[in-house]
């Protein structure tokens, strides 16, 4: 049983602009908020993530999914991306803003004794590295997670006929859109580039951390969870035979998780469960 189950509610993002989150608390609830960030061209109901939803719900946990509020969908149409002019416009402070903007009206509803956890997918996961050292959060776990942002962006000529241009285009396999991205992000990165600094979070970060990635992840290689791991000091867990995703997929129309992402949020769980 859940005792506050919301679905599909609005909050103001980053620069003004209104998004969706879902919320539940179980009845059993054990005091602790887990909060998660997706990734890349993603959304909060891609493939599995409402199955994972639920399997830290019913182990007790409260726990809040949102979309980024520049990634591509509306509050009318969340799934998938109809609005690639505000998806053109992201960029990472944009999506700190929004995880912090999360923290604000979550903290509203726990007005004492929160707990909070994070758990961050691919860029997501970088998100939530950003927000290791703030004294609010307890854990971190994160599945896949880039430990760079600079290396996202366009290099050498590319990246001087981005400039020249204002925009360049990446195509999404699963929906075929050219996803446009603005120049402004780039700029944006160079006037930011302290708080968006993942190793200098990861060397004096407060929460404890745990970091988990597929061995056979070829969109964020695995090399990239070995430097999170280093750089704090913690256990790199890895899921054998497991790519980006750990076996989900969009859509996800069973009703179980893939063998990989279960084994992922098991060990999360487990981890959780230490405070």
């Amino acid at each position: 049983m859940k005792s506050l189950v919301v679905k599909n509610a609005v909050y103001t993002g980053a620069n003004g602009r209104d998004s969706l989150y879902d919320l539940e608390i179980p009845d059993n609830w054990n005091g602790k908020v887990v909060i998660f960030m997706h990734g890349y061209m993603g959304f909060k109901d891609w493939g599995a993530w409402g199955l994972m939803m639920d399997s830290f719900t019913t182990a007790g946990y409260a726990f809040v999914k949102y979309n980024v509020s520049h990634n591509g969908g509306t509050v009318e149409e969340p799934i998938d991306f109809p609005d690639l002019e505000s998806f053109s416009r992201n960029r990472y402070s944009y999506e700190v803003q929004d995880l912090q903007n999360i923290f604000m009206l979550i903290s509203e509803k726990f007005p004492t004794g929160q707990r909070f956890h994070l758990i961050g997918h691919s860029r997501g996961g970088g998100i939530a590295l950003l927000f290791s050292d703030n004294p609010r959060v307890e854990r971190i776990a994160t599945l896949a997670a880039i430990s760079d942002v600079g290396s996202r962006f366009p290099k050498a000529e590319a990246l001087k006929q981005w400039k020249e241009t204002g925009y360049y285009t990446r195509k999404n396999g699963r929906t075929l859109q050219e996803m446009p991205h603005s120049y402004e992000q780039f700029l944006d990165f160079k006037n930011n580039q302290q708080r968006l600094n993942i190793e200098d979070h990861c060397r004096n970060h407060s929460a404890s951390m745990l970091i988990i990635h597929g061995e056979e992840d070829t969109s964020v290689p695995i090399s990239e969870g070995e430097a999170i791991a280093s750089w704090s000091a913690t256990q790199l867990i890895r899921i054998p035979d497991q790519a980006h995703t750990f076996g989900a997929a969009h859509p996800w129309t069973k009703n179980q998780l893939p063998l990989g992402l279960e084994q992922a949020i098991e060990y999360i769980r487990a981890f959780f469960d230490e405070t």
